[in-house]
């Protein structure tokens, strides 16, 4: 079994530890955000510390909206709504919801707060269970009202990679089971139609490079793959991760060198340029009718 603490830090947030099996993970309490996933055997960290020279978070949450509307806005029963980029869970405080075994599940509802962006009553559940060198991240969205809702949902878990003696970056990309990725372009922070196909290394491995990332995210539609593995210098898998969702991006900082990737499993996706729709049309989007509940979840494996 599992051994959970809390501690409380300088900012007053609540940070979770869940040690079991040879990993330990830490989940802060501002947006369920998973910020630490260590080997307890060599001391190594896993995941992105949230350096702000490059990208300040490390795995936020991205609800109710994946990417970014046209022009901030959207549209729900005539009216007009703005939401940020992946919207507002991300930096909303999560109070603990249970804790047994090698789990634990941190809560959101809606509040007075929301209701101005996002007219929808919600239960966001994001879970954490651990394995003997994996962490399960689990979601589960919640319809308590009378109405149907609508919504996306997507993880942008940022991975730590190798870095050489001259600061440059050296891994792979692996797609497991892939020979090509068509990847939609990204203009302006929406879709574009155009699409750019990636061949492939033996083994379904593209090689991590400067120019890779210059147009933004690789936004892969279609269930290309489920897996994606990171990979060292000598083409050794470091860590993978394993989903069912029908979208993923793949995404670092262009022109920055930054010393991580992000692995983005999503049910959802940002606007297209031209998009013109109700939150009802948003492509990739899902609906639950009163009372049903959405669940998903995606493995990292080390």
């Amino acid at each position: 079994m599992a051994k959970y603490w809390m501690e409380t830090n300088a900012d007053g947030e609540q940070n979770h530890y869940l040690r079991g099996g040879q990993i330990q993970i830490m989940v802060r309490s501002t947006g369920a955000e998973l910020r630490s996933l260590k080997d307890m055997g060599t001391g190594r960290e896993y995941m992105w510390q949230a350096d702000p020279a490059f990208w300040g978070r490390t795995s936020p949450i991205l609800f109710p909206i994946v990417g970014g509307c046209r022009n901030g806005e959207y549209r729900c029963d005539g009216r007009t709504y703005s939401l940020p980029q992946h919207g507002f869970a991300r930096d909303m405080e999560f109070e603990m919801a249970g804790q047994e075994q090698d789990e634990i599940w941190l809560r959101l509802t809606d509040q007075e707060s929301t209701w101005e962006n996002y007219p929808f009553a919600f239960v966001l559940e994001l879970g954490y269970r651990l394995r003997e060198r994996s962490v399960e991240v689990m979601w589960r969205v919640k319809n308590p009202a009378d109405r149907r809702m609508y919504f996306s949902i997507g993880g942008h878990p940022a991975f730590c990679v190798p870095v050489r003696e001259d600061g440059k970056t050296t891994c792979y990309i692996g797609f497991d089971g892939a020979k090509k990725i068509l990847s939609r372009g990204i203009e302006g922070g929406l879709a574009a139609d155009r699409v750019r196909e990636y061949s492939l290394m033996e083994g379904g491995l593209l090689p991590v490079s400067e120019e890779l990332f210059e147009r933004d995210a690789l936004v892969i539609e279609n269930n290309q793959t489920q897996k994606v593995q990171l990979l060292n210098e000598d083409r050794k898998e470091f860590l993978s991760v394993a989903f069912d969702a029908p979208l993923f991006g793949v995404w670092t900082p262009p022109k920055k060198n930054a010393p991580f990737i992000c692995i983005e499993p999503w049910y959802g996706r940002c606007d297209r340029v031209d998009f013109a729709g109700s939150i009802e049309e948003r492509e990739w989007g899902n609906s639950l009718a009163p009372g049903e509940t959405f669940e998903a979840s995606y493995t990292i494996a080390v």
